[in-house]
């Protein structure tokens, strides 16, 4: 008990003083989970609108293969990724094993089908509601499709901020792809569960102290949007 109270002290006392390893860890997170989110978008939202809108074939099998990556295992993205981006593999020119380009790499993978399968969705609820006016403005695919995702811009934010708490909480991909090294790929999942096998429990807690905030805050974001939304366009 007297450790662990050391240890949750210790830990409140480098949180609040803005440890200096402890900061770059975060920082080094954020900045791994947020171009991941953004590249993910990049690459989701369109996916999303396509499918929202189109009537091909391709239709259901897309939406079964989006529903169905959603649950992908990280450990099994990662170990794709390792090889992908291994000396030997495809992608091994790039240089990117153990970097932070890397990890980016394994969270844009991971994330991509999360927030294409919600955005679809979103814009299909939205593609019925608008159908109509749609049609009686003469609107053009191109221009109706615009025009769902400016209307639902607010969701579709939501659905990215569930993105980015998907990646900031990521451990093994990032681990596998990223090799924790200190100081270059070391984020916050993957240094407390460094931390907590070495028996260092104070960084472990404070890093977890961190983490469990960012992630709140990031799903009340979350909430207080869909809330929002629910009052305006309820």
């Amino acid at each position: 008990m007297s450790l662990l109270v050391d240890s949750a002290a210790e830990a409140i006392r480098m949180v609040a003083s803005a440890d200096g390893k402890l900061l770059e860890i975060a920082v080094l997170s954020l900045r791994v989970s947020a171009t991941a989110t953004l590249i993910a978008a990049i690459i989701a939202l369109p996916i999303a609108a396509w499918v929202a809108q189109t009537r091909s074939a391709l239709k259901t099998p897309v939406v079964v293969v989006l529903n169905a990556c959603m649950g992908l295992p990280p450990v099994i993205v990662g170990l794709v990724v390792y090889l992908l981006l291994s000396r030997s593999g495809p992608l091994g020119a790039l240089g990117w094993l153990f970097t932070p380009s890397g990890m980016i790499f394994a969270q844009t993978v991971l994330i991509t089908p999360i927030i294409a399968a919600l955005a679809r969705q979103t814009l299909e609820d939205a593609q019925i509601e608008y159908r109509d006016l749609f049609a009686s403005l003469g609107l053009s695919r191109w221009q109706s499709l615009v025009t769902l995702l400016v209307e639902t811009r607010f969701s579709l934010l939501v659905v990215l901020l569930a993105g980015f708490g998907r990646a900031i909480a990521e451990v093994g991909a990032v681990m596998m792809v990223g090799g924790n090294i200190a100081g270059e790929t070391r984020v916050m999942t993957t240094a407390i569960a460094l931390e907590t096998s070495k028996g260092e429990l104070a960084l472990a807690l404070a890093l977890g102290m961190v983490l469990l905030a960012i992630v709140l805050v990031v799903n009340g974001f979350a909430h207080w949007g869909k809330m929002w939304i629910g009052r305006r366009y309820g």
